[in-house]
Parts: C-alpha cells; sequence; structure tokens
C-alpha cells in the first residue's frame, strides 16, 4: 500500500475530524463516506472501484427484499445474488491467481498467466494483485443482506447512509468486521459526547503504541531472522525469531482495533471488540474465542449456525466445525499454509470438543498455558512463511535440525532485544490493565492528569519513531 502512517495521522485523520465535527448531522454521514473513499484511494486508487461495486450490490439486493416483504423466493434470489456476486470478488481478486498457480502446477505447463490476462483483446489487471482489505468489506457488506434476509435488521433505503458503513475508514483496511447490526442504529442517529471523545482518544492513542512502539520494534527482528539461512540458524534464533512474530502479529493487529474502535468512538460509533487478552488461553477452543473475535463471531453466524452448528448430533456437528475452519484458512489467504493453518485448528478443536477439552480442565494452568501457546506459535510458522516446505524446514529447526543449539547471533539478538521481549509478555496480559483499574480505585486529580500526561508523552512518542523508521508494516492490511 502507498501510505504514509504518518501523514494520516498528522493531516488526514484531524482534518476528516474537525470537518466531521463541524458539519451538519444530517451531512456526517456523508462525511464518513466521502472520507471512507479518499482514505481507501489514497493506498488503492484503482481498487476503490471493488469497494463500491460490493456496496451497490449489496444496497440493492436490499431494496429488492423490502419490496417483496413476505414473498420467500425472490428474497432468496437477491440473497443469493449478493453473497454469490461479493464471493466473487472476492475469489476473483483474492483467488484466482492461486487457482490458476495449482492449475498450471497439475498441467507441468503455463496454461494461464496470471500476470498478463487477456480474453478477446480486453487486458485485465494481474489476478495477483489483491485489494487492500478486500476480505473485510466483502464480509461486513454481506452481513447486512444476509441480516435482512433472516429479518434481523430493517431495510436501509438512504444509499449514502449503507455507503458509510461499508466505507467507514476506521477499520475499513484491517477490521474489526462490523456488521450492519452493530451499528444500524448509529448510524441513523448518534450522540457524540466530550466523555466519548475522550475515552476514544485515549484507546486510539494505546492502539497506537501497540502498534508503532511494540509491533514494529519487535517485528523487525522476525523479518531479519526469516531472511537467513536456516542451515545455519541456531534452535534459540529460530524461537526468538518466530516468538518475535507471535508478539508482533497480536500487538499489530490488536493495536489496529484499538485505533480503530477509539476513532468509532470519536465518530459516535461503538465497534465490537476483536481481542480479549489470546495469549492467556488455556487451550486452542478459548484462544478462537479470544482472537479476532469479529471474525469467528461472523463464521459462527453465517456459516456454523446456518449448518446446523451442533444442534444435529457429533458427526454433523464435527462436519460443521470442518468446514468453518476450512473457510477460516481459506479466508486468511490463498496459499496452502493459509488452508493447513486454519485446518489444523479445525482438527484441534475437535479433538478438544470430544474429549481433550475435559482433560485440560483437570490439568494445573501452566500446563494447559504451555500446550496452547505451544500450538499457537507453531501455526504462526505456517502462517508466515512463503510455502509449506519453508514452514517444514523453520519447524525442523526449532527442533534442532541445524545441530546448533545456541550460537553468537542468538545470544546477540537475545541482549538486544530482551527488554521488548519482556514488554511483550507483560503487554499481552491483563496485569497492565490490573494496574490501571487499582491506580483509579485511589483516583485523585493528580493522578489523572499523570495519566493524561503519559498519552501526551506516547502519543509524542510515536510521532518520533514514525518520522524515524522506514519499518512499518500493517500485516492484515494484507487480508
Amino acid at each position: 500500500m502507498v501510505f504514509s502512517t504518518s501523514v494520516f495521522l498528522y493531516l488526514f485523520l484531524p482534518l476528516t475530524l474537525i470537518i466531521y465535527y463541524i458539519a451538519p448531522k444530517k451531512s456526517k454521514n456523508f462525511i464518513i463516506l466521502l472520507s471512507g473513499l479518499l482514505f481507501y484511494s489514497w493506498g488503492e486508487p484503482i481498487y476503490v472501484v471493488v469497494m463500491l461495486i460490493s456496496t451497490m450490490i449489496d444496497y440493492f439486493a436490499g431494496l429488492v427484499m423490502n419490496k417483496f416483504e413476505g414473498r420467500k423466493l425472490p428474497r432468496r434470489i437477491c440473497l443469493i445474488v449478493s453473497v454469490v456476486m461479493n464471493l466473487g470478488l472476492l475469489g476473483v481478486f483474492k483467488y484466482s491467481g492461486f487457482i490458476a498457480e495449482n492449475i498450471n502446477a497439475i498441467a507441468g505447463q503455463q496454461l494461464i498467466d496470471i500476470n498478463n490476462m487477456n480474453f478477446f483483446g480486453i487486458e485485465f489487471l494481474p489476478m495477483n494483485m489483491l485489494p487492500i482489505g478486500i476480505s473485510f468489506f466483502t464480509f461486513q457488506s454481506m452481513s447486512y443482506t444476509i441480516d435482512l434476509y433472516l429479518g434481523n435488521v430493517k431495510v436501509q433505503k438512504n444509499p449514502i447512509s449503507f455507503a458509510a458503513f461499508v466505507t467507514l475508514f476506521p477499520q475499513i483496511v484491517a477490521g474489526p468486521i462490523v456488521r450492519y447490526d452493530d451499528v444500524a442504529k448509529e448510524l441513523d442517529d448518534r450522540t457524540i459526547t466530550i466523555d466519548l471523545i475522550y475515552d476514544g482518544i485515549i484507546k486510539f492513542i494505546i492502539g497506537l503504541g501497540k502498534k508503532v512502539l511494540i509491533a514494529n520494534s519487535i517485528g523487525s527482528l522476525w523479518t531479519e531472522i526469516k531472511g537467513l539461512d536456516l542451515g545455519g540458524v541456531s534452535v534459540l534464533t529460530s524461537w526468538l525469531g518466530i516468538l518475535a512474530f507471535t508478539f508482533q502479529i497480536y500487538f499489530d493487529f490488536s493495536g489496529y482495533s484499538d485505533m480503530a474502535v477509539g476513532l468509532g468512538k470519536m465518530m459516535g460509533f461503538n465497534f465490537p471488540k476483536n481481542f480479549d487478552y489470546p495469549y492467556m488461553s488455556k487451550s486452542i477452543s478459548e484462544f478462537w474465542r479470544r482472537w479476532h473475535i469479529t471474525l469467528g463471531s461472523w463464521f459462527k453466524s453465517y456459516v456454523y449456525f446456518p449448518l446446523g452448528g451442533n444442534r444435529k448430533g457429533l458427526p454433523r456437528t464435527v462436519l460443521n466445525l470442518a468446514i468453518v475452519w476450512f473457510l477460516t484458512g481459506v479466508w486468511h489467504g490463498a496459499s496452502w499454509n493459509f488452508i493447513l493453518w486454519g485446518s489444523l485448528y479445525g482438527v484441534v478443536i475437535i479433538i478438544e470438543k470430544l474429549f481433550l477439552g475435559k482433560v485440560l480442565k483437570k490439568l494445573p494452568t501452566a500446563i494447559c498455558s504451555i500446550y496452547t501457546m505451544l500450538l499457537v506459535i507453531l501455526g504462526w510458522v505456517l502462517f508466515d512463511t512463503a510455502d509449506l516446505p519453508t514452514a517444514g524446514n523453520y519447524i525442523a529447526t526449532m527442533f534442532g535440525a541445524s545441530g546448533i543449539l545456541v550460537d553468537g547471533s542468538a545470544l546477540y539478538y537475545l541482549s538486544t532485544y530482551a527488554i521488548t521481549f519482556i514488554i511483550c509478555i507483560i503487554g499481552c496480559t491483563d496485569l497492565p490493565k490490573k494496574a490501571v483499574e487499582l491506580v483509579r480505585k485511589k483516583c485523585t486529580p493528580l493522578v489523572n492528569y499523570g495519566g493524561i500526561a503519559v498519552m501526551a508523552g506516547m502519543l509524542v512518542l510515536c510521532t518520533a519513531y514514525l518520522v524515524d523508521q522506514t519499518y512499518n508494516p500493517f500485516l492484515y492490511f494484507n487480508f
């Protein structure tokens, strides 16, 4: 994404909020729509059309559904059109390149050129170019037509309001996935208060600090280690590398989610929580109840429950879980790594549901935590390596394949990043939250001013880092 974070934070964002606050109430949704389009166009000027197509499909599908209220067949046709068109867009832009590569691999020759598409003399964009956040805004938009069909929400007749829902710039490219039902009332009538703005600013700064000060700092270690020749990497180095990514992806994604929730509050919206200290989980099932909560909720509501959930017997429950977790892997990316990653989590969750969950409840907390984090860490190897052979080689290195237990590089990395690792370990638990709550119980005006000073200092520090750093990836922009 051709996108300057510092320019966004210190030019686009304040200007947008100022215009939003001074605009008349009836114009605020239009400001959201316009700012969302500008924000997305800033990084992906071509692909804003894809987002608009998805928006128009679901808006008009909703109008037709409303017109045929009480008539099942026309409404079902509208739902099918909405789902097929949205998944079609997702399939073309996110998965067609993957499908083409596998067809070429099976055929043993290049039947499809993913970099130079041409049909009947018409040139198309390369199939390996991915609109940023397409999985987020298509799922978000589809939630409207599905809930409308099920009778969970009322039709939105105002095209500006509906488009504003899809293009909400705080979370448009990396979540949380905000379903229409989450913000339906606030789209039509919301109140912006000083307290809400204050809470939003604090949440935003905390998220920014998690992303810029922690995720970027620890992520550079993973980037460096991932680029090494695995044949000469020690066991300790490989573990330090994947632990660095384990912390990076949490602080990056949860940080962005906090920023989105904070910006939503500043604009009068209450977005759903997306993380709940997932690395404190005692099982994989619990981990996925705490990690990317809005994605899990989406699949549960629109895939698992419609398939029957756990209401049709154990064999059907196992099948439904397998389908959901296969799709979860597919949602994250077009590669065998992601498919295997999601599928393996599905297998573990099924095993926990069958018998392992009962066993874990009887074991000491420390053992459950080690079991959970070991599987999570191994999963992250699959998640962020180039292909399955690379993932296999990396895991083998973690368990001694190189024959080197500790080397000078490992000791250097450990001494250089020791403090950062300690901050990460503490930061991904609820200890900071408990400390803040303890301080608030003995709250005085001086403590309040101290908290404001800390937040201001963090904002200044983040600014300095953004100006100085060139390493500033947003990991979930790729999904």
